[in-house]
């Protein structure tokens, strides 16, 4: 789990990805000789921007995980635009930098639901404030800020170990905005056609999806993927002896949306373990749902 506390207090709001890229690409520089297969790395800022693609041996399907998280934008007199959808309470505390120094300081939501910060000086405005890091573990959870999407970071970064046909994409704006998909795709595809997609991020826990139960399958969001794509994925997943849970869902969005929308013949899946408290900065998930999202990642690489 030390891999995973450091991933959730890199400062990384939607638009600010820049400090995430630099930590994916040192992590990945310092382990990758330890991996199975050496991967080529693409990381041009003219073409995919913040954006990381790592692509092992001759991918078939490739393995989708945001790097950006909700937070705050600074405006004047101590006003706050929200970046995504954030959901913290009043006195949640929030933290960042601007050129005068680092900051902290208190979330404030007055009675119309206008939202501020209570730091004593002006803070720049543009300066982008994030949940102050709180990692919390036990045997039976962890909760954290921003397990949406790190989590679905640290998966991508374990699978990376053991992968020998696959690519792992590590996109931007997910939280704010649709994503860059559609930028990595076309700059992605050309070199290296591949026929399947994996999202790697995190869903809710609802009155149909429970913390223990395993990784959850999507069958569907706002978006509905390819059914014989998903029947597939569910067979295999019955023969992989782990265990998991399907969910249905009319709202809600993904990169999964981002790779539907393109013009490029490409399946797709949302697969991610299901979390408490959903944007705020007590995000809640069950030690085994990671351990059952690691393991089904692991294995429908090897088999799709």
């Amino acid at each position: 789990m030390q891999l995973l506390e450091q991933l959730v207090s890199v400062h990384a709001p939607s638009g600010s990805e820049y400090e995430m890229k630099s930590f994916l690409l040192d992590y990945i520089s310092q382990h990758k000789k330890s991996w199975k297969v050496q991967p080529i790395t693409y990381q041009d800022d003219d073409q995919l921007h913040d954006a990381v693609v790592l692509v092992f041996g001759k991918p078939r399907t490739a393995i989708f995980a945001h790097m950006d998280t909700v937070g705050y934008t600074c405006r004047y007199e101590n006003q706050l635009v929200q970046i995504g959808s954030p959901s913290a309470s009043n006195g949640a505390k929030l933290v960042g930098e601007d050129p005068f120094g680092p900051i902290e300081c208190t979330l404030q939501e007055d009675e119309n639901g206008r939202q501020s910060h209570d730091f004593a000086r002006a803070i720049q405005r543009g300066t982008t404030l994030v949940y102050k890091p709180d990692f919390r573990l036990t045997e039976e959870f962890v909760q954290t800020p921003y397990l949406d999407n790190r989590l679905g970071v640290y998966a991508a970064l374990t699978v990376a170990e053991t992968l020998i046909d696959g690519m792992i994409v590590f996109s931007t704006h997910e939280e704010h905005g649709g994503g860059n998909i559609p930028q990595i795709l076309s700059f992605a595809y050309p070199k290296h056609p591949f026929r399947t997609a994996l999202i790697s991020d995190i869903t809710w826990v609802t009155d149909g999806v429970g913390h223990g139960e395993g990784v959850v399958i999507s069958l569907r969001d706002h978006n509905i993927p390819r059914r014989s794509f998903i029947n597939k994925v569910l067979t295999l997943a019955d023969k992989s002896g782990l265990s998991y849970q399907t969910e249905v869902e009319a709202s809600g969005s993904s990169d999964g949306r981002e790779v539907h929308m393109s013009p490029y013949p490409i399946d797709w899946c949302f697969m991610g373990a299901p979390e408490d408290y959903v944007h705020s900065p007590d995000e809640k998930v069950s030690i085994a749902d990671i351990q059952s999202m690691i393991g089904m990642y692991q294995f429908l690489m090897q088999e799709l």
